[in-house]
């Protein structure tokens, strides 16, 4: 709660984020393995060196942490650690960082600006967005808002929940690198495969968590939030962020979905979510049910901790 509360002060730090560093050391680490294999050098195909790079990158800083959690932190006095474990947490976080940028999309599009609303979108997605109409903007905000309410948010409370520092740390590098390196694109097709799955498979039970506290802020659409959830979700190209996103979409009586262009090739989305066509305002509401799944969660946490104590 105290991380949450200090990320709505604070923000993302502007420079020296821990994470832009990370970033820095996967595009050296990438660009030294990820090479054409010639005939000579197949022994280590490329979605071997991609496992290599993921273990060389991902897993020493969590092992780090582990170590200092079982032989250092009972040695140092309590409100250090607290403090530690306050200062990692917050680092995981985006929670702020995801609303500015919902607002940097919002703003222009109330105002009619196109021209910066689509310059701002095109920090949200991974696609072109100069010719973009109000509609998609509105609906790459959603969706970006929704998806990285998990990533970056939700996944990051239930991992600290969960396994505490080391394993908040492992999953928020893990989907850092997915975020880098998990296209299916010629360059990342085979090189990125470890970095995508792995980051499937750590999401797994916190997508799970997110569409409940998104799906329990709309009771009236509470069973069809989860229907949609398992319906829609699994024919999304990430079964994890069409999870959240299905259950966002109808917790809040909307329909997302359709064609985008990536990597210069159209693709089509299943719908996901019932109801309305998309409207800007509807930002808003998506920013919302984001900060209240986080409020829930803790509020959670917190009753459970009161329970186990009585």
């Amino acid at each position: 709660m105290l991380a949450i509360m200090v990320d709505k002060i604070l923000g993302e730090p502007k420079k020296y984020h821990p994470l832009i560093g990370f970033g820095y050391c996967a595009n050296v680490l990438e660009c030294y393995l990820n090479k054409a294999i010639t005939k000579p050098n197949r022994i280590i195909s490329l979605k071997v060196r991609g496992i290599i790079a993921w273990l060389l990158i991902v897993l020493p800083l969590p092992l780090l942490l582990m170590g200092y959690m079982i032989f250092i932190a009972e040695q140092l006095p309590w409100y250090l650690n607290f403090a530690i474990e306050v200062t990692v947490v917050y680092f995981a976080l985006g929670l702020r960082s995801l609303k500015e940028h919902a607002l940097q999309v919002f703003r222009p599009l109330s105002l009619d600006d196109l021209k910066t609303a689509r310059h701002f979108t095109g920090y949200l997605v991974s696609r072109d967005t100069s010719a973009l109409t109000p509609k998609q903007m509105t609906r790459a905000t959603i969706e970006s808002m929704l998806e990285n309410g998990h990533d970056a948010v939700i996944a990051t409370l239930v991992w600290y929940s969960i396994g505490g520092l080391p394993a908040v740390l492992l999953h928020r590098l893990a989907n850092t690198l997915d975020a880098m390196w998990g296209y299916k694109t010629p360059q990342f097709k085979d090189f990125g495969w470890c970095a995508a799955r792995i980051d499937d498979a750590l999401g797994f039970i916190s997508a799970k968590i997110c569409t409940l506290l998104y799906a329990i802020q709309s009771p009236k659409h509470f069973n069809s939030s989860l229907y949609n959830a398992a319906t829609q979700g699994g024919q999304y190209k990430s079964h994890n962020g069409g999870w959240v996103m299905a259950a966002g979409a109808t917790a809040l009586q909307i329909k997302l979905g359709g064609s985008a262009v990536y990597h210069n090739q159209s693709h089509t989305s299943p719908t996901l979510g019932q109801g309305n066509n998309i409207q800007v305002n509807d930002i808003m509401r998506s920013i919302n049910l984001v900060n209240n799944a986080a409020y829930l969660w803790c509020l959670l946490l917190f009753f459970i901790a009161l329970l186990a104590h009585i």
